[in-house]
């Protein structure tokens, strides 16, 4: 075996025992705490990558899970978390108004009504929007820091 093969074939035995960190957001979906507390738990931790990979118009700021993540919420796999606070440096303001002065959420596969029942059986009040077929965003949002029914 040459070395070029032998050296790949060690990079990707060692990327593959990789461990994966299982995180399950449920509490902190509860809506009751700001954006910052929420998305910066988890940059910290390392599950999210600390740079948004796109920012909405209305600042709301899309951040990928790390390769090594399992981030559930509400038992269903979370693809994407979002989240925007005014006035903190950790996310990027959009061209339009934003959204909220503090908001957050994640983006997970499963259907809306299915996401709603497990989100209201777990207790939590979040807002829970049909983002596209078997996409469903679970969703915290405040405005001067009274949380939003």
């Amino acid at each position: 075996m040459n070395r070029f093969v032998l050296a790949l074939t060690v990079v990707l035995s060692a990327a593959s025992s990789v461990p994966a960190f299982a995180a399950p957001l449920d509490e902190p979906l509860h809506c009751d705490r700001p954006a910052r507390d929420f998305i910066g738990a988890l940059e910290s931790q390392g599950l999210i990558d600390p740079h948004p990979s796109h920012v909405e118009s209305n600042s709301i700021n899309a951040f990928d899970p790390t390769p090594h993540a399992d981030l559930t919420a509400f038992g269903f796999h979370v693809f994407a978390i979002v989240g925007y606070q005014k006035g903190d440096p950790l996310f990027r303001q959009g061209d339009g108004k934003p959204l909220a002065d503090s908001a957050y959420g994640a983006v997970v596969l499963g259907s809306t009504d299915s996401v709603k029942t497990a989100v209201r059986a777990g207790g939590s009040s979040a807002i829970v929007h049909h983002v596209a077929p078997f996409v469903t965003a679970i969703f915290c949002q405040t405005d001067s820091g009274k949380p939003a029914d």
